[in-house]
């Protein structure tokens, strides 16, 4: 049965100030904690005496590394690390809850105060004394790797923690020397801080009688969260308990668990009192994970005909002062299985050098390295084509898989299911107006501005999932909601919308007699969390198994009810229809003559779906246009097109919103943000007063279209969304600045694409 598509589901509760986030929880009795952290990036730790602070007004207690010694908890979880083939493992090393013996970044937790009101512990943090001297810093590749520089590690001499290989290198080489042409490029993907709008915090309950600790914390999911503290506390995970109704933004920093969950968890079953800590804007800014923070180094060899031989990457990875989560993953594994694009291409190569500075760490921010890569090949195949004179659509077309070559293995192993670039980009060219464009370059310069077009045909793979299925549960009220209870929550994206509409289409019930909620601990189901583009398809295959499973439950009583056999009846539209007897019986009508019946019990009505879903690879092509003062560097975002493959489209506003979103996100790295650090370590954009994000109005005229080609590594059909916006802006972005100042002799820049930047490359002497 097909509905008419819905619009948010959730937006009444979160636009009328009833959404329930973490800070919103209030316990009676409830302490307030303050984070006393690292003002220096490098220092040894001496004496530190925190007696003054404990016998300040209201304290109750101040937390140090020794009270996490005790209670023997572990340094926050590394992640996915790395191994190459030879054998060659990383040199790992763990964030401390609290620092003991050495700071390595500004603003590392060095200590917790708990007071009775935040104000008494804000003012007794400032009582502390801690002995720090103060080293030397490293803050970027050269700064670290160079001879005699300060070591954050031991394990780790000139603080490398793995130089990562993937490919074939003498393929590669050889084709190199066989190519008719050769390009190469340099792209930073700069350091950034993700700033949702909601802070972090945490509040933490522990129930002695029980021995539970109850955690409210912004998260992706609790399956994931409950993992990584019972990883760090050593408690099972059935002595924590996670409660999470809204979050405001994730965008990967919130997969994990920080070290104020941690302490928060300690402080409580220490002094059996709840416990609520809320960074600051600033506070957060300093210690959430950075994102990004690459250098890519490509090259490109092509033959006579313009046919793509091989790429090969060089690149530095600044992972910060810890391994923490993903950041190893990011710039190892992420920026290599698709580094072929879109294109066939018979050799690849890549390494990464993963380096420590003392900077905040990196994990996971929207995109994870697709993007990055993305942008990497996309900046190299139009530079070749300016380079050496190919026409950039006619070159992406001659090297494009072709769709009878799918399923595709590209040269590094990634086996890429389904495509149709050229129907994409033929889309794309259509709906900017590609082949006009050159007209609307003379008339930009006749008022002495500087116009240019960027092309970019994106690839990424979505996650494929930590956890081996998805799993929800659909219940039934007594009233006849059917409640589906999962453990990936939403942070924007509209799981409750999205959910429901799959039910809803699938079974033909009415969607405000369905809800979706995340979390809930009774459930006992498994999943995985919120991430790397794959919710919807992954948990909301799981839905559409529950739907089919209850269909086939009760597909007996729409038998009785119409007098045939059940294997007579087929399922459709919302109803089960016997064709033999022209008969026919909506799922709603059966479900309602179920709960009518008074020895009904409700738990027999419960059914667990699950779906195991593959990895799939959105696609897409995005045309920015951009205009250009070289009087004053100001860029204006003309327009803005993106066609998109994901697959079959189950929320399609959501999906634009999506789309839109990550367009917008990447438009603040092209021409925004930057994190900035001293030579010394000291973080110089450290509030929204010196780290610039994008604005409502940064882009004006953007049109978005779909071309859906369904996947079959998951029951939907439909391919992932949330990063596609950062995958297809970045590329696009940086190939219409080039080609707005190649006429000025610039061939390449680096992001943000700032006024007083573009403004300096037009007037260097």
């Amino acid at each position: 049965m097909s509905i008419d598509h819905l619009l948010r589901k959730e937006d009444k509760r979160l636009i009328t100030g009833h959404g329930k986030y973490s800070a919103d929880w209030y316990y009676d009795g409830m302490l307030y904690a303050f984070i006393i952290r690292s003002p220096y990036a490098h220092a040894s730790i001496g004496e530190m005496d925190f007696s003054a602070v404990e016998s300040a007004p209201g304290v109750i207690k101040v937390l140090s590394h020794h009270d996490v010694d005790e209670a023997k908890f572990k340094g926050l979880p590394t992640g996915t690390t790395a191994q190459n083939p030879d054998g060659q493992t990383q040199k790992i090393a763990p964030m401390p809850i609290l620092a003991k013996d050495k700071v390595l970044f500004v603003g590392q937790p060095v200590a917790m105060v708990l007071a009775d009101t935040l104000e008494n512990a804000i003012n007794a943090a400032e009582l502390a004394m801690i002995d720090y001297e103060v080293l030397d810093a490293v803050t970027d590749y050269a700064s670290a790797t160079l001879d005699g520089a300060p070591e954050l590690h031991a394990i780790a001499p000139h603080n490398r923690s793995i130089t990562y290989i993937n490919g074939d290198q003498a393929k590669v080489e050889e084709a190199f020397r066989k190519a008719a042409y050769v390009s190469h490029v340099t792209v930073h993907s700069q350091r950034l801080i993700a700033n949702p709008m909601e802070p972090r915090a945490v509040v933490a309950n522990y129930d002695a009688r029980s021995d539970i600790v109850k955690l409210h914390v912004p998260t992706q999911g609790v399956m994931g969260m409950h993992g990584f503290l019972s990883h760090i506390t050593g408690l099972g995970a059935d002595k924590i308990e996670i409660e999470t109704h809204d979050v405001g933004g994730s965008f990967g920093i919130r997969s994990g668990a920080y070290n104020e969950y941690a302490l928060a968890i300690l402080a409580s079953k220490l002094l059996q009192r709840p416990i609520k800590w809320v960074g600051t804007r600033s506070e957060v800014i300093l210690s959430d994970w950075h994102g990004r923070a690459l250098e890519l180094n490509g090259s490109i060899a092509i033959d006579e005909s313009g046919k793509f031989l091989a790429i090969k990457f060089a690149d530095k990875v600044d992972i910060g002062a810890f391994n923490c989560y993903f950041g190893s993953f990011i710039g190892t594994r992420n920026i290599s299985i698709t580094m072929s694009g879109v294109y066939q291409i018979p050799a690849l190569a890549m390494s990464s050098e993963l380096y420590y500075t003392n900077t905040v760490p990196v994990s996971a921010y929207r995109g994870a390295g697709r993007p990055d890569i993305a942008y990497a090949i996309e900046r190299l195949v139009d530079h070749a084509a300016n380079e050496h004179g190919f026409d950039k659509v006619a070159l992406r077309k001659k090297n494009f898989i072709p769709v009878q070559d799918f399923p595709y293995t590209n040269a590094v192993g990634t086996t890429i299911d389904s495509g149709d670039f050229i129907q994409v980009m033929d889309r794309a060219l259509e709906l900017s107006q590609y082949t006009s464009f050159e007209q609307r370059r003379q008339d930009s310069a006749k008022h002495g501005k500087l116009r240019g077009i960027g092309l970019a045909y994106f690839i990424e793979s979505s996650a494929a999932g930590n956890v081996a299925k998805d799993q929800i549960r659909g219940s039934f009220t007594k009233d006849g909601e059917l409640h589906i209870f999962g453990v990936t929550g939403a942070s924007g994206q509209g799981h409750e919308t999205s959910f429901t509409q799959i039910a809803a289409d699938t079974l033909g019930y009415p969607v405000e007699k369905i809800q979706y909620t995340a979390g809930q601990a009774d459930q006992k189901v498994i999943g995985n969390s919120t991430g790397g583009s794959r919710t919807l398809y992954g948990a909301g295959s799981a839905v559409k198994n529950m739907c089919q499973q209850v269909i086939e439950k009760y597909q007996a009583t729409a038998a009785d009810h119409l007098g045939v056999s059940p294997d007579s009846l087929s399922f459709e539209d919302g109803k089960w229809v016997s064709s033999a007897k022209n008969l026919s019986v909506t799922f709603v009508e059966i479900i309602q003559s179920v709960l009518r019946n008074p020895d009904v019990q409700l738990d027999d009505l419960s059914v667990v779906g699950e779906a195991q879903s593959g990895s799939t690879y959105p696609n897409g092509c995005h045309v920015a246009e951009v205009e250009v003062d070289p009087n004053t560097g100001i860029t204006e975002i003309c327009s803005y097109t993106a066609v998109d493959d994901t697959g079959v489209i189950i929320s399609p506003k959501l999906v634009e919103g999506q789309i839109h979103g990550g367009v917008v996100q990447g438009i603040g790295q092209a021409f925004y943000e930057r994190t900035v650090y001293d030579e010394s370590g000291q973080l110089l954009t450290g509030s929204l007063m010196d780290y610039a994000l994008p604005k409502a109005g940064c882009i004006t005229k953007f049109t978005c279209d779909h071309i859906e080609v369904a996947t079959k590594s998951n029951l939907l059909g439909a391919k992932g969304v949330g990063e596609s916006g950062c995958s297809g802006s970045l590329p696009s972005l940086s190939n219409a600045m080039v080609d707005a100042l190649k006429i000025r002799g610039i061939t390449n820049l680096d992001m943000p694409f700032t006024p007083s930047r573009v403004w300096g490359l037009l007037n260097a002497q």
